[in-house]
């Protein structure tokens, strides 16, 4: 494993601030403090940065030698809605948020190749620095777009990396094509005619009407969808009734719909929509429905996956390096792939053992209250970062 040296010698001191990080977790767009200590680390490192695109986005401006070409690197920087389990040292301080994603680690790598490149502008042209709000439902990265991110910080490309349980640290994963999914949710309100369980004939029972939709819903994957395109539809609340006895008047379904491609979107938004509309009218009720889109599916480009395949397999061989097994799980960093070539990759995050005595029971994973981010990863993220930047200005376009 080749990592930079200084980087290594620098772990301790970027891992602290992590874990101060990891003890005033803020939800997404109101990363207040959080942006404050970025800027202001970054600013003492002498890179200048830009502030308030996305609310409470930060954007380091690192300049090497004189030359055109731009590169962009990102990382998320809020926490979840999530109340902890951890009582070590650095456990969050704040009830009801956490960083249970590990964008504290996120923020930590590449603040330490920041400081290191601060130091060794060994490239020609201009890295910059994303620091992201509100990856967490809240569509930082789109925001930011919104608010001028490639009209003011062109970029040639951009990439990004998330750390992942279960995968060893010091393994990479990536994949060319789509890796996470679109994520969407639905919600049905259906409305009849209420009545006393003893008598339906009375009335014109919406529970019926729901549980059918359920089943019908997946026709569409199995009869509507081509086999080999990925989609997964599900209802996963259903709310009716107050009264053993009585049939309501109205029942409410939610869920969500995951795809790989816009085009599939298409089809089962089209098609839910269709026979939920077709299913109230055979049974005399109305179907008041409403699909919303959240993040689109987030899909790497080819070059650019193949070139940080090449840098991490330099880095730690090719025996460590796998193919990236999409996930239907979601990802906003897909809205800067839709405007500019890059690569969303996964970095292992190890099996949960790193985390310290006063862990929470249950395992090391995402979006789980006793997980921790494993600061093993920082000098080798950090060296990872660094040595991408300077393989990217070095190669001919």
């Amino acid at each position: 494993m080749k990592l930079i040296e200084p980087i290594l010698a620098d772990a301790p001191a970027i891992a602290a601030l992590r874990r101060d990080l990891h003890a005033h977790p803020e939800l997404c767009f109101h990363e207040d403090r959080t942006s404050d200590l970025i800027a202001q680390t970054l600013t003492d490192w002498g890179i200048p940065v830009h502030r308030g695109l996305g609310k409470t986005g930060v954007v380091g401006i690192l300049k090497g030698r004189d030359g055109p070409r731009t590169l962009g690197l990102r990382a998320d920087i809020d926490a979840l809605p999530i109340t902890e389990h951890n009582n070590f040292p650095h456990a969050s301080k704040h009830p009801g948020k956490m960083h249970a994603c590990g964008h504290d680690g996120h923020t930590a790598m590449l603040l330490s190749a920041a400081k290191h490149l601060s130091k060794h502008r060994d490239f020609e042209g201009t890295l910059y620095l994303v620091f992201q709000p509100a990856e967490e439902g809240g569509g930082g990265a789109r925001e930011m777009i919104k608010d001028g991110l490639f009209e003011k910080f062109p970029m040639e490309a951009m990439f990004g990396v998330h750390n992942w349980p279960g995968m060893a640290a010091g393994q990479f994963a990536l994949k060319t094509g789509p890796v996470f999914a679109s994520s969407n949710e639905f919600k049905i309100t259906i409305k009849g005619k209420g009545a006393h369980g003893a008598m339906p004939h009375l009335g014109n029972d919406p529970v019926i009407v729901a549980t059918h939709l359920v089943q019908a819903f997946q026709t569409i994957i199995t009869r509507n969808k081509r086999p080999i395109d990925a989609g997964v539809i599900s209802v996963t609340m259903i709310h009716a009734g107050e009264a053993t006895n009585v049939i309501p008047e109205s029942c409410e379904m939610q869920g969500t719909v995951r795809t790989f491609t816009l085009e599939t979107l298409d089809l089962i938004e089209q098609r839910m929509r269709t026979i939920t509309e077709a299913t109230g009218q055979a049974f005399e009720v109305s179907c008041d429905f409403h699909f919303h889109r959240n993040y689109p599916p987030t899909i790497n480009h080819a070059r650019e996956t193949e070139f940080a395949r090449q840098v991490v397999t330099d880095m730690v061989g090719a025996a460590n390096v796998q193919d990236f097994e999409p996930t239907m799980g979601a990802e906003d960093f897909s809205y800067y792939l839709q405007k500019v070539p890059g690569c969303y990759f996964l970095i292992g995050n190890g099996d949960g053992s790193h985390r310290e005595g006063g862990h929470g029971l249950g395992p090391c994973m995402l979006h789980n209250p006793s997980y921790d981010f494993n600061d093993d990863l920082i000098p080798l993220g950090g060296s990872m970062w660094v040595r991408l930047v300077e393989s990217w200005f070095k190669q001919d376009r």
